[in-house]
């Protein structure tokens, strides 16, 4: 049995395909300004890549926060279940997620068969997610993809008092006009990410093993300041990013 995931993000939309159980492939673009045009674009781009056939497809699961906007799937299915199955497929001796998105965050905790047993979210205030992360680095001039290394290099990592987006870049500028090193500010920032996170964390008690889920999870410098924060260690695999589209493809194997 072919199965697809769809994971429709406000940054990115990712696929994943599996045959039998087995994971084919993934791919990841820009969502874009049309979330239904990126599905169908995400999806037609893996299967070319692949080489398979639309008709080749038993069953196609969307997810994440466009999943009702496409419309030529079986089933859309909140992310918090499919990141959970995610998890639990690429590795399933993990029992606590936690998934920073362009748009979110959220901290699952999951059984030892990839059920959801207790999660949190923020969805309500970019704090602590992927545009947060965004805005900073405008802010510093400072490509994001640097901005993980860059951090490493702090030696005092700034105080970010603040938890909304627009203050905490008012004291970002601050900082800058102060002086104060790139590489401080970017650790604060981090800091201040971990400790929104962190809350969340101890409000479903974590289990470990976790892992971190999500585009953040490539930032080395926000899960060594979850780690420290949290004092476990978290784990982040290759297909981090791709989390919630695997396993929507996993749970599109169980539907009839």
């Amino acid at each position: 049995m072919i199965t697809a995931g769809i994971d429709i993000g406000s940054i990115t939309s990712k696929a994943a395909v599996l045959a039998d159980g087995k994971l084919l492939g993934t791919r990841v673009i820009f969502t874009g300004y049309n979330s239904e045009v990126a599905g169908r674009r995400v999806f037609e781009e893996l299967l070319e890549e692949l080489r398979l056939d639309p008709s080749a497809l038993r069953k196609i699961i969307s997810t994440g926060y466009g999943r009702n906007s496409v419309t030529f799937v079986n089933k859309s299915m909140t992310e918090i279940i499919c990141h959970g199955a995610g998890a639990h497929y690429l590795n399933p001796g993990v029992r606590s997620i936690m998934d920073i998105g362009g748009q979110d965050s959220k901290v699952i905790v999951i059984d030892e068969k990839g059920k959801v047993k207790n999660f949190s979210m923020n969805d309500k205030c970019a704090a602590g997610t992927g545009r947060f992360l965004e805005v900073m680095a405008r802010a510093l001039e400072v490509d994001l993809d640097g901005f993980g290394t860059l951090s490493l290099k702090a030696g005092s990592p700034s105080k970010i008092s603040s938890l909304c987006t627009v203050f905490a870049e008012s004291e970002v500028i601050s900082l800058i006009s102060k002086g104060e090193r790139r590489e401080n500010i970017i650790a604060g920032i981090h800091e201040s990410i971990a400790a929104r996170v962190a809350a969340m964390a101890n409000r479903v008690g974590i289990v470990p093993p976790v892992v971190m889920t999500g585009g953040v999870a490539k930032n080395i410098g926000v899960v060594k300041a979850m780690e420290k924060k949290l004092g476990v260690s978290i784990n982040v695999s290759p297909y981090a990013q791709v989390n919630g589209a695997i396993g929507a493809a996993v749970l599109a194997m169980g539907i009839k």
